[in-house]
């Protein structure tokens, strides 16, 4: 894998912004492995948006603060939440669990689609963000999700995020809520794409080097005991580490 920082476009070198602490986003990679080739979800962002318009991202976004309070199914494995904590300025017991519950929320909100278990009951919501679970009667399954990237933008960008990455199998979809995209909403489209079929596309740089690692860790095997990458800027290097 070539240099992170010589893979970038002239637009991400941008650090003409002020400098600003990341705030902790969560992203959810569902994979599709029921075919000859695996396949991701990838969404298509509108062209209106400031921040990285027209090219294909996986569906995530900011932590809420009430996302640590969503009643869930199940937990994360223990090496997942091991490495959540692992270099982190102020670790919580809640993390991992605000984490996942926001990936899972973040990709309803930009695909429709529910991550969780369904016909248990309608969950006692803790923000009107999680209506939609509460109504379709869905609790999320945090035990689907496994923890298998982390990245920091780098200083001085518009927008800067600690994001961690999350996958699950696409058989974890228990519901499907239509209307979720389209040419007002977040994401324009979307598209199961295999590995070969990203590399045509539009991809911001962090998003394709996730894609290298995300296919190293699917030709390991995708056990849960291998380790999370993890990429930041340090003193103006980029810089990865491994996750044990």
């Amino acid at each position: 894998m070539t240099n992170l920082a010589e893979r970038l476009t002239q637009a991400e070198r941008d650090q003409s912004s002020p400098n600003t602490r990341p705030k902790d986003a969560a992203s959810l990679i569902l994979i599709d492995r029921s075919g000859k080739q695996p396949r991701v979800l990838m969404g298509l962002r509108h062209p209106g948006h400031r921040f990285m318009p027209n090219v294909f991202v996986f569906p995530g976004g900011r932590v809420e603060l009430t996302d640590k309070a969503m009643p869930v199914h199940g937990m994360l494995d223990a090496d997942s939440e091991r490495r959540i904590q692992s270099l982190v300025t102020r670790p919580t017991l809640t993390l991992g669990r605000a984490l996942a519950s926001a990936a899972i929320r973040e990709l309803f909100e930009e695909t429709g689609l529910m991550v969780g278990t369904p016909d248990a009951g309608a969950p006692e919501i803790p923000a009107d963000s999680w209506k939609a679970f509460a109504e379709q009667e869905v609790f999320p399954d945090l035990e689907s999700l496994t923890f298998v990237f982390r990245a920091i933008t780098p200083p001085r960008r518009p927008k800067r995020f600690d994001t961690r990455f999350f996958a699950a199998d696409a058989g974890a979809v228990c519901k499907q809520i239509e209307g979720m995209v389209g040419p007002s909403s977040e994401l324009i489209e979307t598209r199961w794409l295999t590995f070969a079929e990203t590399e045509k596309a539009e991809l911001p740089t962090i998003t394709r080097v996730i894609l290298e690692e995300l296919r190293a860790r699917l030709d390991a095997g995708f056990g849960r005991h291998l380790p999370v990458p993890f990429y930041s800027m340090q003193r103006g290097r980029f810089v990865r580490v491994a996750l044990d």
